[in-house]
Parts: structure tokens; C-alpha cells; sequence
């Protein structure tokens, strides 16, 4: 159960950045992707909204339904762009922040489908493995990276994290936080510049608060997304092809209780992209194809999803309201 719970921990942590357009990291500010930035958007680039490829195709959970579309997304943080930088300018400060859609995510929603149960589109895995494509991995950049010390206290409300700890700091040696910084709650901006004081949460809270963006929405049905994927994890069909699973591994020379296990022996040489993990990836998705394990899993876990929605239907009707609240008032933002 260690790496579904981070993988629950992961699709959280996905489903909270999707939300928060005031600074997504969806989006980069380094170099290449200012530069992309102002090419045309290419839509084609962007993820559909149901897969088209692999095991999942055509494949979309129930509550993916309580989730805003890609598409949508971008016209949410389209408008919180146009907001923060109008904000910026009172403080006299111009940025060029990227604008939305030019460096999609691999995957359409928090829910990321893709690889909920592990890998699931085989030739991805015979190019990349366990990997990525590039152009993929931008949106894990920060926005923060590009901008100056001032600019991004005007921007958030808070100090610009260190991109490395001082030296001898407890944790050094420790991963970065989702702040970038080793651990250490960033510190609070000053209280004003150029003589106005700074909004609460900076101009990215301001926009937020201009377009009623709710950010505990993408908490709450983040959790219920966690909540079914290892609420069905122990049920009984799912445990029967997970056990066929790992047989058909076991008879391809491969030891791996779950997917999850095996991405982790995939990455374990270094980004997954490896001969030897390419070769693994390959292995783990005809097994599941031949086992019918995200099938199996998706159907048990869409049942439990079902059941939540019911459960949290009043809760869940007032997140899709306010989804097209939030949407409308964006569409307005000239």
C-alpha cells in the first residue's frame, strides 16, 4: 500500500496545482517557455479530454465530472493572468508572465487517468518507458523561477523561496518542498511597495478573489478522488488481476506485486527511460492488457466513485456551480 498511497498523495497534490491559476505551475517562465509563450497556442498540443490511445481509451471516471476541462482551465487562468499582471502594473512593476495553454500538462485533470493505474499506453512506454516526453515535463517548472525577488512578493504575498538551502542548513541534502525550498515555509512579503500596500495572497490572491475561485472545491473532490482509487485497491476483482498481474510479470522474468511497484524498479536507474526500463514498461502493459487489470480496476473503482458522488451529492452540485460561476466571470475578464 506505500506507493498507492503516494500515488493518491500524488493525484492531491495535481488536483490543488490545477486550481490554482494564480500562479499554475502548468505554465513556465524559464527562457524557452516565454519564448513559446508568445507563439500561437497549439491546441492540438493540449491533452484530450478522454484518452484516445493506450488501455484507457474512452475511459473517464465519474467524477472527472466535478473536474474543469483542460480547455476550460486555461480560460480560468487566461483571465487570472490578464488580472495579475493589471494588479502588478498599479504596483509598477511589468511582468511577462506565460500565458496558459502554451505548455500543457501530459495529462487533461488531476485525476490523470493516463497513469492512475500505472502505465497504460504501450507505444509511449516503447519511446519514453516510465518517462516523459520534454515538452511534457515543462509544466512541473515554476513560474516563480523567472521572475525577480519583489515581483514574486507582489505577486504572492509571500518571499521568493531559495533555490537551494545556505549551506550546513538542517535538510540540505533533503528533497524541495512544493515551494522549491527544502522544507522552509516561505516567509511573508512586505506590507507594501511603491507606496501601496500589498493584497492579501499578493495580486495572484487579489485574482482569485475577483473571479470567486474556491480553492477547497479541488481539495474536497481531490480527496474523494484519493478515497476511491484506494478505497478499490483491496476489493476482490481488483485484487484477482493485480494477482494475475504479477503471475504473467513473474513468468516474463519480472517480481512486482503491483504497476506502482514496477514504475518504481523503472525509475530506479535513473529518469525511466532506460533500455532496462523501457524493456520493463513494455512487459508491465501487455500483462495488464492481458489480464484486464485497469479495466477490472477502473469498473470497481468507478462503482466506489458512484457511491461517493451520492454520498456528496449537495457538496458536489454546489462545486460544479460554482465551476461555471468561476468559468463566466473568467469569459468576462477583458
Amino acid at each position: 500500500m506505500h506507493e498507492l498511497r503516494r500515488t493518491t498523495a500524488a493525484i492531491t497534490v495535481m488536483l490543488a496545482t490545477l486550481s490554482l491559476g494564480a500562479c499554475s505551475s502548468s505554465e513556465s517562465a524559464s527562457d524557452s517557455a516565454k519564448a513559446k509563450a508568445k507563439a500561437p497556442i497549439d491546441r492540438a498540443d493540449w491533452p484530450a479530454e478522454v484518452p484516445t490511445a493506450g488501455l484507457v481509451k474512452g475511459l473517464e471516471l465519474p467524477l472527472e465530472s466535478y473536474l474543469p476541462s483542460y480547455a476550460d482551465q486555461v480560460a480560468v487562468d487566461t483571465a487570472l493572468r490578464t488580472l495579475q499582471t493589471r494588479c502588478m502594473s498599479e504596483y509598477g512593476l511589468t511582468i511577462d508572465l506565460p500565458r496558459p495553454g502554451a505548455n500543457p500538462p501530459p495529462h487533461s485533470n488531476a485525476v490523470s487517468i493516463e497513469r492512475r493505474y500505472g502505465l497504460s499506453d504501450r507505444a509511449q512506454a516503447q519511446q519514453y518507458g516510465y518517462g516523459l516526453p520534454e515538452e511534457l515535463t515543462r509544466s512541473l517548472e515554476s513560474v516563480e523561477e523567472g521572475l525577480s525577488g519583489i515581483e514574486v512578493e507582489v505577486l504572492t504575498g509571500r518571499k521568493k523561496p531559495e533555490s537551494a538551502p545556505p549551506k550546513g542548513a538542517k535538510g540540505a541534502k533533503g528533497a524541495k518542498n512544493s515551494y522549491g525550498n527544502f522544507g522552509r515555509v516561505p516567509e511573508p512579503a512586505r506590507a507594501e511597495h511603491n507606496g501601496k500596500k500589498l493584497h492579501e495572497g499578493g495580486c495572484a490572491g487579489w485574482a482569485n478573489r475577483r473571479l470567486d475561485v474556491n480553492e477547497e472545491d479541488a481539495g474536497f473532490v481531490s480527496v474523494l478522488a484519493s478515497t476511491s482509487l484506494s478505497e478499490s485497491r483491496p476489493l476482490k476483482p481488483v485484487e484477482k488481476a493485480l494477482k494475475s498481474w504479477s503471475a504473467c510479470m513473474k513468468d516474463k522474468g519480472r517480481k512486482a506485486a503491483d504497476p506502482f511497484r514496477a514504475m518504481e524498479q523503472g525509475y530506479a536507474d535513473g529518469d525511466g527511460t532506460t533500455k532496462n526500463a523501457i524493456e520493463l514498461a513494455l512487459d508491465d502493459i501487455d500483462c495488464k492488457e492481458q489480464t484486464r487489470l485497469i479495466e477490472v480496476w477502473f469498473e470497481e473503482e468507478s462503482a466506489v466513485q458512484k457511491r461517493l458522488i451520492e454520498e456528496n451529492k449537495d457538496q458536489l452540485a454546489a462545486v460544479k456551480k460554482r465551476m461555471g460561476e468561476v468559468l463566466a466571470a473568467a469569459k468576462a475578464v477583458k
